[in-house]
């Protein structure tokens, strides 16, 4: 195949190219949030992953051989909403943040007094579409046993012109994967 004008016109015309705003935010662990207020995601990002590599040298020669997998960005995922007047998402961050460590609790074991992965009827996952152009899923990604991290401040500005706030909320969580069972969900066309 040719790397021409031509030949790049082509491929873009065939496949197409992924945009900035072709994502969907599923679900977020554990929260109330309805499908209505996931279109106030403003921003956010795909996960990554990243390999260790262990050096084996021998005679001379140092090999580099694949390790374990690193989920770059999982100690602090972020996704930054538009804030609504009556701050529901934002209020249901902070009871999830409590859910995990409430300080009226602390010395209580098992009720929210330490960090508390294990909540009963709590699920944990965030799960990522990515959408073509027809809105159609194309990909899912599933961010595995996630727990609210920050929610961050809000500035406001009495001399202010209107503008809407933001607000984001950052989230850790173990590995991702591709499918909910861990098996890849991807046609390898």
């Amino acid at each position: 195949m040719g790397q021409g004008l031509q030949d790049f016109y082509q491929q873009a015309q065939k496949r197409g190219f992924a945009r900035d705003f072709q994502f969907r935010v599923i679900q977020i662990g554990g929260s109330k949030l309805k499908d209505e207020d996931f279109v106030l995601i403003k921003t956010t990002t795909l996960p990554g992953r990243d390999m260790q590599i262990q050096q084996v040298p021998f005679m001379g020669v140092v090999f580099n051989i694949p390790g374990s997998p690193i989920f770059t960005g999982s100690d602090n995922w972020e996704v930054t909403f538009h804030a609504t007047q009556d701050f529901l998402i934002r209020d249901e961050f902070e009871k999830l943040q409590s859910d995990i460590f409430d300080m009226q609790k602390v010395g209580t074991i098992g009720k929210g007094g330490v960090g508390n992965l294990s909540l009963p009827g709590v699920e944990r996952t965030i799960q990522l579409d990515l959408i073509g152009d027809n809105l159609s899923t194309i990909r899912s990604y599933f961010l595995i046993g996630c727990f609210i991290r920050n929610v961050s401040e809000i500035s406001y500005d009495l001399q202010g012109a209107g503008k809407p706030v933001d607000f984001k909320a950052g989230l850790s969580y173990q590995y991702w994967t591709t499918s909910p069972e861990g098996i890849s969900t991807v046609n390898n066309k």
